[in-house]
Formats: C-alpha cells, sequence, structure tokens
C-alpha cells in the first residue's frame, strides 16, 4: 500500500478549516488542529507561496482562501454529471431494497424521472425514464416542491392540481400545510395519492449550494408496505439522497 504523506494531510486538514471560516490566524489554526506552531508556520507559507491561501495584514495575520481553490472548484463543478452520479447511488439503494428506486427533477408543475431501476419481484412499480407526472401526487415531487421558495411555489400552485386517485391532495390550500410538514420532516410520502396500490418515500437532493436539484424516492406495492419496511426504506432512501448530494458538492452542516 502506498504511504499516506502526513505534511499533506496537515494541508488538507488547514485548507478545510476555511469551510467554516472566512479568515484564521496562525493561533486559530494551531489551536483548532492542534498543531506544534513551527508545523503550522511552514504550512501556511507553503500554501501561501501557491496562492492556495492568502495573507491579509494586520495584527495578527489572517488567512483566506486563495484563487486556485475556487478555480479548482470551478472544474469540479463543471464535470458534476446528475444522472451518471444517480445511477451510481440509485443502484446502490435498490440493490439494498430490491424495490424500484427513482431519481427525478421538477420541471413547473410536473416531475421528471431522470433515473429508474426495477425491483425484481412479479408485483412492481410500472414507470419509465423521461416519463412525466404531476408533483404534487408523487412523494418525490412533494419533496421538490418543498424545496422552492415562496413565489416559485406561488407560481406552481396558481393553476389547477389535477388528482390521479381519489387519495391525491388538489386544494392548494391543503397542499401547502402538507409541504409544510414534508420541509419539516425532510422527506415526503406517497400514500396512493399516484397510483392507489403503491407506497413511495423520497428525500431531496442537493447541490453545493444547498439547493434542492432533484428527488430521489423508493416504491413498493402496498402488500410489501409494512411499518417496518417504510421505516427502513425510509432510512436507505435519506442515505441514498445524502450521498448522492455529496458526491453533486453538498456539505452537510455540523449540529
Amino acid at each position: 500500500m502506498p504511504r499516506v504523506v502526513s505534511a499533506v494531510i496537515r494541508a488538507l486538514d488547514i485548507l478545510e478549516l476555511f469551510l467554516d471560516h472566512p479568515q484564521l490566524s496562525a493561533r486559530q489554526v494551531m489551536e483548532r488542529l492542534d498543531l506544534p506552531r513551527t508545523t503550522v508556520h511552514e504550512l501556511l507559507v507553503t500554501l501561501e507561496a501557491r496562492s492556495y491561501l492568502i495573507s491579509v495584514p494586520g495584527q495578527p495575520v489572517q488567512y483566506r482562501l486563495g484563487m486556485p481553490l475556487f478555480q479548482l472548484g470551478a472544474a469540479f463543478s463543471g464535470r458534476l454529471d446528475l444522472v451518471r452520479e444517480a445511477q451510481c447511488v440509485a443502484r446502490d439503494v435498490a440493490a439494498a431494497c430490491d424495490e424500484a428506486v427513482h431519481v427525478a427533477v421538477l420541471d413547473g408543475a410536473n416531475v421528471i424521472y431522470l433515473v429508474k431501476f426495477d425491483s425484481t419481484h412479479p408485483v412492481r412499480m410500472v414507470s419509465a425514464v423521461g416519463r412525466r407526472l404531476p408533483a404534487h401526487c408523487t412523494a418525490v415531487g412533494k419533496i421538490l416542491l418543498s424545496g422552492l421558495d415562496q413565489a416559485a411555489l406561488d407560481e406552481v400552485l396558481k393553476g389547477d392540481l389535477p388528482g390521479m386517485t381519489p387519495d391525491s391532495i388538489t386544494d392548494p390550500d391543503r397542499l401547502r400545510v402538507h409541504l409544510d410538514q414534508v420541509r419539516a420532516e425532510s422527506v415526503a410520502v406517497d400514500v396512493g395519492e399516484s397510483d392507489s396500490a403503491m407506497r413511495c418515500v423520497a428525500a431531496a437532493i442537493r447541490d453545493h449550494s444547498g439547493t434542492t436539484i432533484a428527488g430521489m424516492s423508493l416504491s413498493a406495492p402496498i402488500i410489501r408496505w409494512t411499518p417496518q419496511a417504510q421505516v427502513r426504506w425510509t432510512g436507505l432512501v435519506r442515505e441514498g439522497a445524502a450521498a448522492l448530494s455529496a458526491r453533486m458538492g453538498y456539505r452537510a452542516q455540523a449540529r
């Protein structure tokens, strides 16, 4: 196995401190990483020499991130492919539950499925990549609607809300209340609102800015949707959405 270079690890530890702090002094870096003064000084000088850090004059001198880090981040962002990354993660989630897993995006008042992995069970959800459904009738659509700001949500809800089953939420005021609950729980459930024989659970996928860009859902027939299964599958969808969000650059805030 190749040896991990401790000096590089420490340099990266220093850079990652700036994810939570716009500026830091050498002493603050020492205290947060519990590193010797000489080590910190040498690393800061090296990073500054390569412009990964910029010194801000003052007493004491402060450091902030430099332009090369922005350039690296922009290069990474420009090469991200939601569908490709979603296929990798959704495949793992589907393998763990043997139920249908989808990744979808919002298009006006509808959702469009970008990625789909089927269950191997004879009785399973019928869907297809590219399929379009009313967002308010699906778990993945509701998780996406819950991520809209007020103006964008108002635009979606100003039109008719057609129902797909008797359980579809077609009243805008009732949907707004429901979306408040979805927002609070960070998970959405479709209890026969798009297909009376199916149940779905969905979680949000976020990008580097924290914006909801897609949703991941897990769908199963009611014959397999037990309370125990729902708890397990909700956990799988949360984990899958979090993993895909991390691939898209999202960094969860520490609580």
